[in-house]
């Protein structure tokens, strides 16, 4: 199957999946030579068009112990792979908060963590057939602000092949976005649109690009429609009811109905809040 061109950035002379290599080297040596690392600070690493450009570390969680995901693989990338421009960040976004923050924050700051291809090379690792989650924490790496690195998407979902691994991501489905998203999708590594309010899922699912997520009111147990008559199925993993190893909704990428995930966390009113505001970033 060929990959779907328009990546958004222009060619890399290397392929490693990161802009700064030698900085990426660096980060490892640290990681691997410290005897007592320590985190700088405690304050949530600011994002930056600088820091955006990389360099990006990835921690690989075996068997995570989240009560919600359950005992599978998860893993966690630094926080400069985020849009600089989700609604969330900074303002409500779950794993700014508790416990995975000050594992989020020790992976941003190169304490915890490794390099792109060592992180392949875990995921090629699973067993056949096993559901794991790519990003507790972070989102797909970008190679510019705002731009999904297409070929290490492509690269990622080649390493998942017989696996079932799936994602979210925040970028804004723009032309180039949609077409790696679309390839992920296809290639079976399953990418799914976080939406911020029902009229943007509505718009989202319009795109026929990907399946699609969306942050629901605190407390939300039952389904509910969009404006435009989809339905959106509450977590189950978030009512109680089973965990992600156990449902798996999230993986499928040919689903009609949108999954919801009530707001949660320290932040989650000011979630609730861009939901009800539909002040979309």
């Amino acid at each position: 199957m060929g990959v779907e061109r328009g990546g958004g950035c222009a060619p890399r002379a290397r392929d490693s999946g990161t802009y700064l290599s030698k900085e990426n080297i660096l980060i490892t040596t640290i990681l691997r030579g410290a005897s007592t690392p320590q985190i700088a600070s405690t304050a949530f690493p600011e994002a930056s068009p600088q820091s955006l450009a990389g360099p990006f570390t990835y921690h690989f969680t075996r068997i995570s112990r989240n009560s919600k995901t359950g005992p599978m693989a998860v893993t966690t990338t630094s926080a400069n792979s985020c849009p600089p421009d989700c609604g969330f960040r900074h303002n409500g976004c779950y794993a700014e908060s508790g416990p995975l923050a000050l594992h989020w924050r020790a992976v941003s700051a190169g304490v915890r963590g490794s390099t792109f291809e060592e992180l392949l090379a875990q995921i090629r690792t699973l067993r056949r057939g096993a559901l794991w989650r790519h990003n507790q924490a972070g989102d797909l790496t970008p190679c510019a602000p705002g731009a999904i690195d297409a070929r290490q998407l492509t690269r990622l979902a080649m390493a998942n092949r017989g696996r079932r691994g799936f994602t979210y991501t925040h970028y804004r489905p723009t032309q180039a976005n949609r077409a790696a998203v679309r390839n992920a999708n296809e290639l079976g590594f399953t990418v799914n649109l976080s939406a911020q309010t029902l009229a943007q899922a509505d718009a989202y699912a319009a795109l026929g690009t990907a399946p699609v997520v969306v942050v629901l009111p605190v407390g939300t147990t039952k389904a509910t429609k969009t404006p435009e008559g989809r339905m959106v199925v509450v977590c189950p993993a978030s009512v109680g009811n089973t965990d992600c190893l156990n449902c798996g909704i999230c993986q499928q990428r040919d689903r009609a109905a949108i999954v919801g995930f009530p707001a949660h966390g320290a932040g989650a009113r000011r979630v609730q809040a861009i939901f009800f505001e539909g002040k979309l970033s």
